[in-house]
């Protein structure tokens, strides 16, 4: 793959087959284990590959930043990723990738560029299963299938990465103000959520909690399609409708297993299920991931992290009372 590359986006096609492509990269030398491992990144999060430019330095910036780059007349901080990660580089660093989730663009510098391939969410383990959870990786992507000798791709968590880097605190901190009115679901039903990166669920139950909303927490699409599954079980032996047992359903989209686009088309493809409203709540964002929302049938989609925005996308699809 050559530098200065825009990354042409085909992903889109990938919406709903619970497939997606990933970005492999190398870090430099580990200082723990003293090898160059492989890590990964979701091609919808790269807006480019560029060769290292000049990097301006910010005078009292924070640790792992480079300074700023001006890049097609935006300003863009530039992170020292293999000095997050705990890697060391033999040279300076030739590449910077240039990013966009979260609302938010920065650049982060790296070794080399690996390559893209194309996998299927059953193929990525969640880290918290590895027992790796609490890191910078969110998940374990298995490159050559479900085989004992496959290669393993470390899937970094941007979202932990993105607070490691950030001095603002209270960036990861959810106000009560934000939430304005309270809001309302029906009794004895909770709000089923979905998100694999522990960063994100620990804003999440902040901010459900800041809602007053009962919830349930799980950490893949899968287990929220289980989950699901099992309370309408329980619904119909009780003489109830799912909607007795769940309110909404809040999901992130990359998970590994089964992304939230699949879980959203489970959703709504069940005549049992397809009543239940789904948000989906991602660090993806553009309009291209808004409309590959909207074809899968979600009823909602928020950007990664906004507990007003949340709030609102919320309340606008719960009921008024109940």
């Amino acid at each position: 793959m050559s530098a200065s590359q825009p990354m042409v986006d085909d992903s889109a096609s990938l919406t709903g087959t619970n497939r997606f492509e990933l970005l492999l990269f190398k870090l430099g030398t580990n200082t723990e284990s003293g090898q160059s491992e492989l890590y990964g990144i979701n091609v919808l999060k790269v807006r480019e590959i560029v060769t290292m430019p000049t990097v301006t330095a910010v005078a009292g910036s924070p640790r792992y930043s480079l300074g700023v780059v001006q890049l097609r007349d935006q300003v863009i901080p530039v992170f020292d990723l293999p000095a997050i990660v705990g890697s060391k580089l033999s040279a300076p660093p030739s590449l910077m990738l240039v990013t966009e989730f979260g609302r938010t663009t920065q650049a982060f510098t790296v070794e080399s560029v690996d390559d893209i391939v194309r996998l299927d969410w059953n193929q990525v383990i969640s880290a918290e299963s590895t027992g790796t959870s609490q890191s910078l990786v969110s998940s374990m992507a298995r490159l050559d299938g479900a085989g004992d000798n496959s290669r393993l791709a470390q899937v970094l968590d941007v979202e932990a990465i993105l607070q490691k880097v950030t001095p603002e605190k209270d960036r990861h901190q959810v106000k009560e103000q934000e939430i304005g009115e309270k809001l309302s679901i029906r009794p004895g039903s909770i709000v089923l959520a979905a998100d694999d990166s522990f960063v994100a669920r620990s804003l999440l139950e902040q901010a459900l909690k800041a809602m007053q909303l009962p919830f349930e927490m799980v950490k893949s699409g899968r287990e929220a399609w289980d989950r699901l599954n099992a309370l309408k079980s329980e619904a119909d032996t009780e003489g109830k409708s799912i909607q007795d047992k769940v309110g909404l359903v809040l999901t992130d989209l990359e998970m590994p297993e089964m992304d939230g686009f699949t879980l959203t088309r489970n959703i709504k493809q069940d005549p049992r299920l397809r009543a239940l409203p789904v948000v989906i709540h991602s660090s993806l964002s553009g309009s291209a991931n808004e409309d590959n929302v909207r074809s899968v049938g979600a009823d909602g989609y928020v950007a990664k992290f906004s507990a007003a925005e949340l709030a609102a996308a919320l309340r606008k699809v719960l009921p008024s009372k109940t």
